[in-house]
């Protein structure tokens, strides 16, 4: 089993940043792809960014420019930096990894824009 620890999230005001980051126990060589998901109150979840185990990075538009996620392998870590947040990424997010025994979620983080 999986297990997805992730850390970072908080209140900022619109403009600043925060850092995710999400550490997996599982073993690296499993992992085909780890990445980050929001939930926005009375919206579906919906993918923010992805990075796969060579790392090719996928973002959503919403995103793209001002989000940037990587991740060490040594660590098994993925990462999610946020810049230029406004209030429109207000929302849970939570850590997506996929390996090839099955796919694992985080227990989700809050992030709240807000002046």
């Amino acid at each position: 089993q999986v297990q997805l620890v992730e850390s970072g999230g908080g209140l900022v005001q619109p403009g600043g940043s925060l850092k995710l980051s999400c550490a997996s126990s599982g073993s690296s060589f499993s992992v085909i792809v780890m990445g980050w998901y929001r939930q926005a109150p009375e919206k579906q979840r919906e993918l923010v960014a992805d990075i796969n185990r060579y790392g090719r990075t996928n973002y959503a538009d919403s995103v793209k420019g001002r989000f940037i996620i990587s991740r060490d392998n040594t660590k098994n870590t993925v990462y999610l930096e946020m810049n230029s947040l406004n209030p429109e990424d207000t929302a849970v997010y939570y850590c997506n990894v996929r390996t090839v025994f099955g796919v694992y979620w985080g227990q989700g983080t809050q992030v709240t824009v807000s002046p």
